[in-house]
């Protein structure tokens, strides 16, 4: 019995050594990973907060969009872009806001809100969307050559249609028919070939005399249809609004 206790207590002496030796290096490293776990759940806290926060933010946007209260509209997005910047409320907010104001009246106010999502958005589908619909805006102001600086920035592959589009567009609005139809062209070519939209830009490129192969339009009882003589008033495949962000 003596042996056994003998060895217990060298065991215990030992373990005394180690721990002296090594117990604050083994506390610095537990009070490192406690901090480190304390700080990951308080930055999820407060993520989890911001969005809360944002949430409401934007659904009160979205109910003054919807009554057209564009004072109120104008508060909440100002709020999301002050506290919320990095959220993807911001950005989707500033875009309501930008139309908004252009159905208003006020274009140079939808072009800072427009800019500002391009600046300051993360995603980058917002971005192509702001960019675009800002082309829209110096369109419609007659501000051709602002719009084709818009759109000749670097923009993702599966835009290039739309934006190819909507150049050709500015170009025909600004006499330059002969850039127009290429234009057209190009928008044609990037175009999904199932794309109903491809019409439009056919007629398009037929008023500024550029030829296509299009098929004809199946009409009532299985007849074909040609297409329509004239062009739409204005760009029928602008990029969709965004939803809210998932939280």
């Amino acid at each position: 019995m003596a042996v056994y206790d003998l060895e217990e207590q060298d065991q215990l002496d030992d373990l005394k050594a180690w721990w002296k030796r090594w117990n604050n290096l083994i506390t610095t490293i537990a009070l490192v990973i406690a901090i480190a776990l304390a700080g990951w759940q308080g930055w999820r806290w407060w993520n989890a907060k911001q969005a809360e926060e944002a949430s409401a933010l934007f659904a009160g946007l979205s109910q003054a969009a919807r009554a057209n209260d564009l004072p109120k509209a104008k508060d909440a997005v100002q709020a999301l872009e002050d506290k919320f910047a990095r959220t993807g409320y911001a950005a989707r907010g500033a875009l309501i806001l930008a139309k908004m104001q252009f159905d208003a009246g006020d274009a140079p106010a939808a072009v800072a809100q427009l800019q500002w999502v391009i600046d300051r958005a993360d995603e980058s589908d917002l971005k192509e969307i702001a960019r675009y619909r800002l082309a829209e805006v110096h369109l419609n102001q007659k501000q051709y050559d602002e719009a084709l600086k818009v759109l000749d920035a670097k923009h993702a592959e599966p835009y290039a249609g739309l934006y190819a589009d909507l150049r050709g567009d500015a170009l025909a609005a600004a006499g330059r028919t002969a850039e127009a139809r290429a234009a057209y062209e190009t928008a044609l070519a990037k175009l999904d070939a199932k794309s109903s939209y491809r019409t439009y830009v056919q007629v398009k490129l037929q008023a500024v005399g550029g030829t296509t192969a299009a098929a004809p339009t199946v009409g009532v009882g299985g007849g074909s249809s040609p297409a329509p003589a004239t062009a739409p008033a204005t760009s029928a495949a602008a990029p969709a609004a965004p939803t809210a962000p998932k939280q």
